[in-house]
């Protein structure tokens, strides 16, 4: 049975079919949640919370978009409540203002591959940069690390995003550059050989020229004959 077949019965007191509906979603949710809260228990709870709720308003469910989209809406707002709970001090976000065509373009290159030098599999040998991006992610805003998750971890779609956090695709584009842009200056120096347009695009252009500067060979060093 399809999630929808799933959810109509559900509807009807099946029970069975809301487990099959738990079973065959709740990673991912817990993925999602995780990667909001930081914490595997806060996740755990938020994850539950999260489909205690879907099961109680399962008549809300139109199938406009899919299941898990709809779960995924309920796990991203019960995990933001979470973390504006228990953060004492709100980071602020510069994230609804539209992009102009060439911020777009900058902003939807992937950020984890420009860290890693396109070889994923460091991140999960190098125990450093693990929780060098851990804390980059938390000291973001909420609205941030959940754009962030959803499309550099989990690969959604910006129409998916759209319709998980409730607001336009514009809007997600926007959170996800300034996102993007504000965990480059902090994992800067993590990023394989940064070129002179990203130092001035991030830190100005006295940082562009101080890099180019530390590219060129010294004129001290001995000449080859």
């Amino acid at each position: 049975m399809d999630d929808r077949e799933l959810v109509e019965a559900a509807r009807g007191g099946d029970r069975d079919a809301f487990r099959t509906l738990f079973e065959r979603h709740h990673r991912r949710a817990y993925s999602l949640a995780l990667g909001v809260v930081r914490n595997p228990d806060d996740a755990l709870d938020v994850v539950q919370d999260a489909f205690i709720k879907a099961h109680r308003h399962l008549d809300k469910f139109e199938g406009n978009s899919s299941f898990y989209t709809w779960l995924y809406r309920i796990v991203m707002n019960l995990a933001i409540d979470h973390i504006r709970k228990h953060r004492r001090a709100k980071a602020v976000d510069i994230d609804d203002v539209p992009l102009k065509d060439s911020e777009e373009q900058v902003g939807d290159d992937g950020l984890l591959p420009r860290i890693l030098g396109g070889n994923p599999g460091r991140a999960l040998l190098d125990g450093e940069i693990r929780q060098r991006i851990d804390k980059a992610l938390s000291e973001l805003s909420e609205n941030h690390r959940a754009v962030l998750v959803m499309r550099e971890l989990e690969g959604l779609s910006y129409e998916e995003m759209a319709q998980a956090m409730n607001c336009s695709k514009g809007t997600i584009m926007s959170r996800l550059f300034h996102a993007r842009k504000n965990m480059q200056r902090r994992l800067i120096d993590l990023i394989d050989h940064p070129s002179p347009e990203l130092m001035q695009e991030l830190f100005g252009s006295d940082a562009a020229a101080n890099k180019s500067a530390d590219d060129e060979p010294s004129s001290d060093a001995p000449s080859k004959s």
